[in-house]
């Protein structure tokens, strides 16, 4: 099993980063003063700033980087791109059991129904156990939530997890599969879940009893060696808290920027916000210990190769008091 085996093409991502222009992270913005390059999936982190207005008057330049799944972040973080990285709890357990240099610096605790096995509308598939031969796509790639869900929720239909076809697939891509019915049930997450399910496609299992619904934010361990940066990342981190709790008092002023930062319809925005609206914590017992559960029981399956002891990946200092 490849030891980097969250990514699911590394070199097609670092490709793709240069022709996106992510330069790799670097101490100073163009005034002279400390930049971040904050990482970000489906502008979910840079809209709730911006409805909130919390990022104003910086002491320090940040620039936002957007990306579709967790394995093409945390590579970037890897690659230097990013200094900052929020993805799902496995996705930055399996980037540091793969030698990612990065520490956990946050967390929050979303809805699980916010993890979902699903399958077409009008399909014939009614429950877990019928996925028997079937193909199932997962979003994003090996260890992702998605993943995690699929097999235990294989387990819990006892299902031999060989009866399964099972292909991974970022989450853009898997849409367009999924919509086209090129396969037959999808294991997916977050605003792609929704929008699904909003055009008809209908739930198997959700992440209730599972998924923890953790959202971790990883920070580079480089920069957080930079006392700068790392002073720069606290304040964020304090205004980014301070985003996450305006947002759960006025859902619907936050789904308006939402939707508009995204482009998707504003109905579906609220629905998004309902089931992703946390406020974000710090990287406590209340996190390490749900988490650490999770990571022993992907271990013992064979799809963690090394084990890891989550309290080693956490910087909690970082976080603002």
């Amino acid at each position: 099993m490849d030891g980097l085996h969250l990514l699911s093409d590394r070199r097609t991502f670092l490709a793709g980063a240069a022709v996106l222009g992510l330069a790799a992270c670097g101490g100073a913005g163009k005034s002279g003063r400390t930049k971040l390059v904050l990482g970000d999936q489906v502008h979910l982190l840079q809209s709730k700033a911006e409805a909130a207005g919390a990022l104003t008057a910086l002491p320090y330049d940040i620039e936002w980087a957007n990306f579709v799944g967790a394995a093409p972040l945390l590579e970037a973080l890897n690659a230097g791109a990013v200094d900052t990285a929020p993805a799902g709890d496995l996705p930055v357990v399996l980037a540091a059991a793969a030698g990612v240099p990065l520490k956990v610096i946050a967390g929050s605790v979303s809805s699980t129904r916010d993890i979902g096995i699903i399958v077409p509308p009008g399909s014939a598939i009614r429950r877990v156990a019928d996925l028997a031969g079937h193909r199932v796509i997962v979003s994003s790639a090996r260890g992702s939530i998605s993943h995690y869900l699929l097999l235990e929720a294989l387990k819990e239909a006892k299902l031999d997890r060989r009866k399964v076809d099972i292909g991974f697939m970022l989450p853009n891509d898997a849409a367009a599969a999924f919509a086209a019915g090129r396969v037959d049930a999808w294991a997916t997450f977050g605003t792609y879940q929704i929008a699904a399910e909003a055009r008809g496609a209908r739930l198997l299992r959700d992440g209730q009893g599972i998924n923890t619904g953790l959202t971790l934010i990883a920070a580079s361990q480089k920069a957080l060696d930079d006392p700068a940066k790392r002073s720069a990342i606290r304040d964020a981190l304090a205004r980014l808290r301070t985003a996450s709790q305006w947002a759960q008092a006025h859902p619907d002023a936050y789904a308006a920027v939402f939707a508009k930062a995204t482009g998707v319809d504003p109905k579906l925005a609220k629905l998004i916000v309902d089931r992703q609206n946390p406020v974000l914590v710090a990287p406590d017992a209340a996190v390490v210990k749900p988490l650490q559960r999770v990571v022993d029981r992907f271990h013992a399956d064979g799809e963690l190769p090394v084990h890891v002891d989550v309290a080693s990946i956490v910087d909690p200092r970082v976080f603002p008091a």
